[in-house]
């Protein structure tokens, strides 16, 4: 049996493999073509470039040998293949800016965990007859969100759930249950899984405009609240927008509502804070998102800023509105009120891990890090001449798209028509900033270098005052 890229000896009768050939291991991927154009296809009159078939490059699952028993064969294969994936996935992590992840963490002590299988199925505060589970981990990381959005243990119901997706798409099913014919309003700017929810739910569903900072416009709010005052609002608010990290005035929000004639017992607010929703309450004078305002639910990703390694995140709600959908099952033993039913029980013991060895005062640090180093990226595209915005909440820089689709691939940056961004998390680093743009300079200058094509105008991505190109510097 061949082994790429490395040797398989036998010693004491066990496969081993010898350190690989990084070379043999990265190789250049080939971009994608085009796709073809249809409806939704087009982002700002550009076409859209989908990644790779990733049927090309699978790995494929065989039958083991008759005697794979004696020789280890198949063994030493599949650990060849195991020891080539780690090689790329470290030098991809070196390359990693586009994408809300923080890549440093350390969970060695949970390793000896890793033999259990774990599962929190059903209500987190109900056990079931299942006794492999982790909820006194996942009930105290409750708690602890609890009282970092101020609402009492007896007062609230939560989970920790498979990724952000599925705390929005629980937070705005909660509300769709207290307000069956509510109409979801949502800006432009939101989430994708927002308006997946609006069709998985078949709610009506009305797209805000939004301001030239990605936030909610509330004017545009107000009139279509008034073009539908005969029916309840369930809105969606987000704590930090997926392409422009911008935060919706949670305040003014409720302002327009009430202003609009819609009482507190005719709306119901989901907050998706799937990355600045835990950002934001370490960042100084910053607004609060609290259940002391009236809002029906929150939710953030732990495998964001937190850096829990396998996607996750927390959904908090108000215990009145969950009798509408948790359900006994005799089956459990318990009740049920997720979505997915079988929860993954490591995750929770990651985030209490996580939680209780860096504390307030360590998030507060690393919010500070982002910051921090999210204005300096900032400041050095601008003096590099390249359009860029970084609102005053986030650490998310947003500058014109790379000409170059490799060079995207290269750093996986998330771009959206003319404009890409960088996601600065803890793990990113001074050093990792000068290297990307050292490198985006000298890559600018060869694509703009013979002046037949110009560097985009994101005018009406970033505002005027942070666009560079020929017309507004």
């Amino acid at each position: 049996m061949e082994v790429v890229g490395a040797v398989s000896v036998h010693i004491n009768g066990k496969a081993e493999i010898e350190d690989f050939d990084l070379s043999a291991v990265v190789q250049p991927e080939p971009l994608p073509p085009i796709v073809a154009a249809e409806n939704g296809d087009k982002q700002n009159g550009r076409e859209i470039v989908l990644g790779r078939n990733v049927h090309t490059t699978c790995l494929e699952v065989t039958e083991p040998e008759a005697n794979d028993e004696f020789t280890g064969d198949k063994d030493a294969y599949m650990a060849s293949v195991l020891a080539r994936y780690r090689k790329n996935l470290m030098e991809r992590t070196k390359y990693h800016l586009g994408y809300p992840y923080n890549l440093d963490f350390d969970y060695g002590a949970l390793a000896q965990l890793q033999h259990f299988s774990i599962n929190n199925l059903g209500d987190p505060f109900i056990e079931s007859n299942y006794g492999v589970h982790s909820r006194q981990f996942e009930v105290g990381v409750l708690d602890w969100f609890a009282r970092l959005w101020e609402i009492e243990k007896n007062e609230y119901w939560g989970y920790i759930t498979n990724c952000g997706t599925e705390g929005n798409l629980h937070g705005i099913l909660v509300g769709r249950e207290v307000f069956p014919n509510g109409v979801l309003y949502a800006s432009r700017e939101s989430h994708y899984s927002v308006f997946k929810a609006a069709r998985m739910y078949r709610m009506d569903c009305e797209k805000v405009d939004c301001l030239i900072s990605g936030e909610i416009d509330c004017a545009d709010f107000k009139a279509k609240l008034l073009a539908n005052k005969d029916k309840p609002a369930i809105i969606n608010v987000n704590i930090g927008t997926t392409v422009k990290g911008a935060v919706d005035d949670l305040d003014l929000v409720i302002q327009t509502l009430e202003e609009s004639g819609f009482s507190e017992d005719r709306f119901y607010i989901h907050c998706d804070g799937a990355l600045f929703g835990l950002m934001m309450p370490f960042v100084k004078r910053a607004p609060k998102v609290t259940f002391k305002k009236p809002i029906g639910s929150v939710s953030v990703s732990g495998h964001k800023f937190m850096g829990c390694p396998m996607p996750c995140g927390v959904q908090i709600t108000r215990m009145e509105h969950i009798n509408a959908l948790s359900r006994n099952v005799e089956y459990l033993a318990s009740r049920d009120a997720t979505i997915m039913g079988s929860r993954n029980g490591h995750a929770p013991i990651f985030l209490w891990y996580t939680l209780n060895r860096k504390g307030y005062k360590g998030f507060q640090k690393e919010v500070q890090k982002c910051l921090r180093n999210a204005h300096y990226l900032k400041d050095r595209l601008h003096d590099a001449g390249i359009s860029s915005m970084l609102n005053e909440l986030s650490s998310t820089v947003v500058f014109e798209r790379p000409l170059d689709e490799e060079f995207v691939r290269r750093w996986q940056l998330a771009c959206q028509g003319n404009i890409a961004h960088v996601v600065v998390m803890p793990s990113v680093t001074i050093e990792k900033l000068d290297d990307f743009l050292n490198e985006l300079v000298e890559k600018r200058s060869t694509w703009y270098q013979d002046g037949e094509v110009q560097p985009p105008c994101i005018a009406a991505d970033v505002g005027s005052e942070n666009c560079a190109c020929a017309l507004h510097k």
